[in-house]
């Protein structure tokens, strides 16, 4: 009852904060924070006393006690309870290449333990489930019972059966990714923890050697994975972007070499890409071999290097439409691939266009591409632009990123967020049960699951909130684990950072970064200079608390302090995060509201804004006086 009343008290101010709104800029700091958290809502296993996803509790207990081995913990990939290897193993390379990159930045923003301690979950689990050398269990659950159930993960009813690849039944995509995995993480805890950093790299090493040596599709060995994860793309694409690791991680030139005898006859010098993902590498390994070569690595393979470089700047151009064959777009600008969580290739994407753009800057280089040379900054512009869009800034004024901004998805096809907290009501949900009690519910989710990033809309920019809509309601740990290294990127602004230097992961601080004081009230007078005839007074009138956000309300007094006629005035405003009501913006600028022309000597014009920072920067930058 206690929360109704405050909702009434509200009720003026939540009309305005339910009315679409598209941002004038975006807290990349704040979507940074919440990526994250969503990874706690996908563990598996025996949660720790630091789980910020309190809904959430202990799972798969039993996970592997079947087999005689331990399968404990590890991720779920969706809104499923499956344990599904490679997907899980390329989230964790994909969150482990996201700090290598920008781990000065996650830093600097105090993610970069949070994001540490998620491929920790990951690989903790990877070395459980990797018992010998040439044995990999990679699968728990499979799908066609689970899906037959809709339980919280704390209630699972279904087969807990281990699924694994060995000599005699291979799985070298499989065994690849996870080598990856394993690699990039040792780089990731290679000055925190060295001894764990040395025995990822050992799991790497054998993983590789396997994968190399028996080599096959794992989903013809694990073949429950097929209708869920199938390898299409096959294995060469994960043994080229597993050796690329390796050598990142040991600078062994067993894998240097490997890369440059295998190019071609692997594809990775033939394979013009126009999609990255779980299951295709070949944009991934082209990306790092490129980086290889401007550091001067290549050595005698310069000549086979520079042709996975030219198929790397292939699909950079396809990404910024500058290419012979570009990637297709939606009307709203994403790039769209397929009708099932589109937004996977999304943020795979424009990560790639992101650590490319950071190399061709720190190399003083451009993007050569068939329509003409690319900058840098453009290819990081591109990136923006579908975070951003990703953030709010679309045709329907949509969140896709659960738990933020306003117009987030708040039905999500997840069996843990759509059933009541085991905390809140511990009575047993039966496997059609849940069905029955909380799929076909057609109301919002009982616990937010927050950070988690859906399929997102149609090749129309069409959505349809709506928990049985599983293309573009239902999240993935894939879909935000490249987005963790883009956010860190933007929320710091300009790099600065040699991306081709050796890599120093900085260790974590021990301390957790205390929370950013509230903003106090406070009149900010602006002038445009000391004797403008304008004046622009701001002053926080309001504030209050929202699911864990401190939101303030400003209100702006523009007053015209001239003996003429205020006309044609253009503000400029930066560090704005929330809907602004009373002007009309008009590019990068913001003019009078649309039923007022001009401002009478003397008088004043107001506007609002809300957001949950300090004052914006509110500054005149053109008028006229008649």
């Amino acid at each position: 009852m206690e929360k109704l009343t405050r909702l009434v008290s509200m009720a003026p101010l939540f009309l305005l904060f339910s009315l679409p709104f598209a941002f004038a800029g975006h807290d990349y700091g704040q979507a940074l924070s919440k990526s994250i958290l969503f990874f706690e809502a996908q563990r598996s296993g025996y949660l720790p006393r630091n789980q910020r996803i309190t809904w959430r509790a202990n799972s798969g207990l039993n996970d592997g006690k079947a087999s005689g081995v331990d399968l404990v913990g590890g991720y779920y990939d969706a809104g499923d309870n499956v344990k599904f290897g490679l997907p899980m193993a390329f989230t964790v390379t994909m969150m482990s290449w996201s700090i290598i990159e920008y781990g000065k930045q996650l830093a600097a923003n105090g993610e970069l333990r949070h994001a540490m301690e998620a491929v920790k979950w990951g690989t903790d689990y990877f070395i459980k489930a990797h018992p010998q050398p040439y044995v990999l269990y990679g699968e728990v659950g499979d799908g066609n019972s689970d899906h037959y159930c809709w339980q919280r993960p704390e209630d699972m009813t279904t087969d807990r059966r281990a699924y694994k690849i060995d000599p005699s039944n291979p799985g070298s995509d499989l065994a690849g990714e996870t080598a990856a995995a394993m690699a990039a993480a040792s780089i990731v805890f290679r000055r925190s923890n060295p001894a764990y950093s040395r025995e990822l790299l050992r799991h790497a090493y054998q993983l590789f050697d396997f994968a190399d040596k028996y080599r096959g599709k794992y989903d013809g060995s694990i073949t429950v994975a097929q209708k869920y994860y199938g390898s299409v793309s096959g294995y060469n694409d994960e043994l080229l972007w597993a050796a690329a690791w390796l050598y990142q991680a040991s600078n062994n030139e067993f894998y240097l070499n490997y890369l440059g005898k295998n190019g071609d006859s692997m594809g990775g010098t033939g394979w013009a890409m126009s999609e990255f993902g779980w299951d295709v590498k070949y944009a991934g390994v082209q990306t790092l071999v490129a980086k290889f070569l401007m550091q001067g690595k290549a050595g005698q393979h310069a000549p086979v290097f520079e042709r996975y470089h030219q198929k790397a700047e292939y699909f950079m151009c396809s990404l910024v439409g500058k290419g012979s064959r570009n990637i297709q777009k939606t009307p709203g600008g994403l790039i769209f691939r397929q009708r099932w969580n589109n937004m996977q290739f999304v943020t795979s994407a424009s990560f790639l266009a992101t650590v490319y753009s950071d190399y061709l800057t720190s190399s003083r280089g451009s993007l050569k591409c068939s329509a003409g040379n690319v900058a840098p900054s453009q290819l990081l512009s591109f990136a923006k632009s579908q975070v951003d869009y990703l953030l709010g800034d679309n045709p329907r004024a949509t969140s896709y990123m659960v738990g933020y901004g306003n117009n987030y998805p708040r039905q999500v096809h997840h069996r843990g967020s759509s059933i009541v907290s085991v905390k809140v009501n511990p009575k047993f949900v039966a496997c059609r049960q849940g069905y029955a009690n909380w799929y076909t519910r057609k109301a919002s989710d009982p616990n937010v699951l927050t950070g988690a990033v859906v399929g997102g809309p149609d090749a129309y920019d069409n959505f349809a909130d709506e928990r049985d809509n599983y293309e573009q309601t239902e999240p993935a740990t894939y879909n935000n684990a490249p987005l963790l290294g883009i956010l860190a990127r933007l929320a710091s602004g300009d790099g600065r950072y040699n991306q081709l230097l050796p890599v120093a992961v900085p260790a974590p601080n021990p301390v957790i970064a205390k929370p950013k004081p509230a903003p106090k009230p406070k009149l900010t007078p602006t002038h445009a200079s000391s004797s403008s005839p304008i004046t622009i007074e701001q002053k926080m009138t309001s504030s209050w608390n929202d699911r864990g956000n401190t939101y303030y309300r400003y209100s702006t007094v523009v007053t015209n302090k001239s003996y003429k006629t205020l006309k044609d005035l253009k503000l400029s405003i930066s560090k704005l995060y929330g809907p602004i009501w009373g002007l009309t913006k008009s590019g990068n600028s913001y003019g009078f509201p649309k039923w007022l022309s001009s401002l009478p000597a003397g008088k004043s014009l107001e506007f609002v804004y809300i957001h949950s920072a300090s004052p914006a920067d509110v500054s005149v930058s053109s008028y006229n006086l008649a």
